[in-house]
């Protein structure tokens, strides 16, 4: 056989395989607009950017145009809420749809993924949920729910078919994805671009059954590792954080893109409902900006919980919406159920809310009456316009906790605490987090590293630490 023959016959196959794709690709475009079809789960989170650091959140000095385009195809909550300031806690309530006060994880763990404690094995995740419905389920990027290595508190028994984790944020190939337990390496040129190649081969792998996707991003977390002919296009930025911190996020956003087009290029786009949100608010020194907001990383002040938080899901909630309405990452798994029409027994217990029927227009009702936060000695509760805040202030010597009410909807950088003129307002919202706070349990461990850290589990002494 010639060349020639050899080389058109792989041209006709290409076509063949090509068009096949396409067929594909419209029978499930056409399924999901008759609700056929189940739509895919896709959670995108950044690791410690602050709500300034988003352009449609005001940001001005990083192009952010793929998260932005989320939010101007579907919408951006401007009081979207975490549950917890710090990062461990946070997911757990995410990816639970429950406070993880309501089961002990309240606290970051000690050690992180080198502890011996984690996520409650009882408790049942997103990934356990959909795969039971036949979904595919996959994990990419930061775990931070127990030492993966542990069997009982690794993705795959948290109900991850797949997982690819990347245990901090370091240059590649310094730091290598651990694939299934296996560590693999990786010539890509930074954490986050390496994690967006994993996510759109899984896209493609997984173009006909309907998937779960968690992609945890290690960006702008420290060490401000960037590649110096990237941090030179923001050479004018004088701060040397706030430089790296813009490059970081810079390419954040260029991964959100690559994973964006791999589910235009597949024909997925219309039966994906998308997420990114950040894990909680910028912490002090990494660069991240929290403006207009009161607090960081750490604090129950605005600046420690409400986060960028956008959504998309073409065809079935109407672009270019801007929520106010108080929302919380607890609502992303029953929304995902709801959308995915799996039943829910009550014994689930889910703090979250469904978001469908509030953003689809089916009811103006507000999704909750009331949000809450205990993190350690702070504490606060959210119930419609008002705040009452009990949270460390840094700003006095020696730093202390301060207790203030306010009106957030006008204040949302808590200056004006309320508290003198309105006691009535103090007593209503200190017993509904008190009516709240009674079905919660003490946390599971202390946040500090201990003394003599145990050492149940081999750990690779290079291995670098997540936060």
């Amino acid at each position: 056989m010639s060349n020639m023959t050899i080389n058109t016959s792989i041209r006709s196959t290409s076509t063949h395989a090509a068009g096949f794709l396409g067929f594909v690709c419209f029978l499930l475009a056409a399924q999901a607009s008759l609700g056929e079809v189940p739509p895919n789960i896709l959670i995108k989170v950044a690791d410690d950017m602050g709500y300034d650091d988003v352009g449609v959140y005001g940001c001005t000095d990083i192009p952010t145009p793929n998260m932005d385009a989320i939010a101007k195809k579907g919408v951006r909550f401007t009081s979207g809420y975490v549950s917890a300031p710090v990062c461990s806690p946070s997911r757990a309530g995410l990816i639970t749809g429950r406070y993880q006060t309501r089961f002990g994880h309240e606290l970051n763990h000690p050690l992180a993924d080198k502890s011996s404690v984690g996520l409650p094995v009882e408790q049942k995740t997103a990934a356990n949920w959909l795969k039971q419905a036949g979904y595919a389920t996959g994990h990419i990027g930061k775990w931070h729910l127990g030492n993966p290595k542990l069997p009982h508190f690794s993705p795959a028994a948290r109900g991850f078919d797949e997982s690819v984790w990347f245990p901090g944020q370091r240059k590649l190939p310094t730091l290598t994805p651990i694939r299934n337990g296996k560590r693999e390496k990786a010539d890509d040129r930074c954490v986050d671009e390496a994690m967006a190649r994993e996510a759109d081969a899984f896209i493609q792998r997984n173009a006909v059954q309907p998937w779960f996707l968690y992609v945890a991003f290690l960006s702008p977390h420290e060490p401000l590792d960037t590649p110096a002919e990237v941090e030179a296009r923001f050479s004018h930025i004088s701060d040397p954080a706030r430089r790296k911190c813009v490059t970081m996020i810079s390419l954040l956003d260029e991964s959100v893109g690559r994973i964006l087009k791999a589910l235009r290029d597949s024909g997925q786009e219309d039966r994906t409902i998308i997420v990114f949100h950040s894990d909680h608010g910028a912490p002090p020194k990494n660069g991240s900006r929290n403006t207009p907001l009161l607090g960081t990383k750490g604090s129950t002040w605005e600046g420690g919980i409400r986060v960028p938080f956008v959504m998309q899901w073409k065809g079935t909630i109407p672009g270019g919406q801007v929520v106010d309405a108080p929302v919380i990452t607890l609502d992303l798994l029953p929304t995902a159920l709801a959308a995915a029409r799996i039943a829910v027994p009550e014994d689930a217990a889910l703090d979250g809310a469904d978001l469908l029927p509030f953003l689809t227009g089916k009811t103006q009702k507000p999704p909750h009456e009331a949000l809450f936060w205990r993190y350690g000695p702070q504490m606060a509760v959210r119930a419609g316009d008002w705040k009452l805040t009990k949270a460390m202030n840094r700003n006095i010597h020696p730093p202390a906790l301060a207790t203030g009410l306010y009106h957030v909807a006008a204040d949302a950088g808590e200056r004006d605490d309320l508290s003198a003129k309105h006691p009535e307002k103090v007593q209503e919202l200190q017993k509904l987090w008190n009516d709240w706070n009674n079905k919660n349990v003490e946390p599971l461990w202390s946040d500090k590293v201990p003394a003599n850290p145990p050492n149940e589990a081999p750990v690779e002494s290079h291995m670098p630490n997540e936060h």
